[in-house]
């Protein structure tokens, strides 16, 4: 039988990793400059978004890679 304790401890623990995860990710952004300058373009913002969610996967040598073809204009 899971005791109300034993839960909220488990869930303390998971929200501590999040924010220190969070945190990490933070730092990557912070490094590679995205919060200077003025102009908040929406693939400025999604690329800063998506350094903070997987920033820290580039720490631990993870190396995480898009690959997509995206349709060319028509003439």
């Amino acid at each position: 039988m899971r005791t109300r304790r034993a839960s909220t401890t488990g869930s303390r623990t998971v929200a501590l990793i999040v924010a220190v995860w969070l945190l990490i990710g933070l730092a990557a952004a912070a490094q590679r400059s995205y919060f200077s300058g003025s102009d908040a373009t929406c693939a400025k913002v999604g690329t800063t978004l998506v350094t903070i969610v997987a920033g820290p996967l580039n720490y631990i040598g993870a190396n995480p890679k898009i690959d997509c073809d995206a349709p060319q204009p028509s003439r």
